[in-house]
């Protein structure tokens, strides 16, 4: 699978505004600030395909990049409390008007901070795409801010969390390169290619 043909397609800021899902899609899901931006830029190695931003909560639409194959699709974080209560609810109507359509989902890609337990936010997001049945995984970004303790650590608390659930997890770091192969693997074989 080409990860390096990646283009910006448009922002969806309303249901409404959703394109037709022509394409198998790669969503990708988690807190403000967590880094799916990060993520998304080190899969098709690029710096600035997707904007990443100091503050959170900045990105307030749907933002879908289509590849040759498939269409990366980057949900607004959740969770970040500066938002108003308003806007807070536009985004979940977003998201859940996102999750209703009849869309060609061929992966969601969870993302947690490695650094911590999984919130309530995430866990909330975990068991919703485990009720719903969706194909998913979880990336645990941040990994390198971890020294080696920290990170066998939190590879065990993850296990514990995720074993039970029956759910892969993938620690990831933007800046090593960390999982960026593991994660690539796990998305071509999830459109089949």
């Amino acid at each position: 699978m080409n990860f390096l043909n990646a283009e910006f397609e448009l922002a969806a800021g309303k249901e409404n505004q959703l394109p037709k899902s022509t394409l198998p899609e790669v969503v990708f899901s988690g807190r403000s600030n967590v880094g799916k931006s990060s993520l998304i830029n080190k899969l098709v190695n690029r710096k600035a395909l997707a904007r990443t931003s100091a503050t959170p909560g900045k990105t307030a639409t749907i933002n879908f990049y289509k590849l040759s194959e498939c269409r990366f699709v980057d949900l607004p974080g959740y969770g970040y409390a500066k938002v108003s209560r308003a806007e807070k609810e536009r985004w979940g109507s977003l998201v859940d008007g996102y999750f209703a359509q009849e869309r060609n989902i061929a992966l969601v890609l969870q993302l947690v901070d490695m650094r911590h337990k999984p919130t309530v936010d995430d866990m909330q997001m975990i068991d919703f795409l485990s009720a719903s049945g969706l194909p998913f995984a979880v990336v645990c970004t941040k990994s390198d801010k971890l020294n080696k303790t920290e990170t066998e650590k939190q590879m065990l608390l993850f296990q514990e969390i995720f074993d039970a659930l029956d759910v892969k997890f993938y620690p990831f770091s933007a800046t090593k390169g960390t999982g960026v192969e593991e994660v690539k693997a796990r998305i071509a074989a999830s459109i089949g290619k």
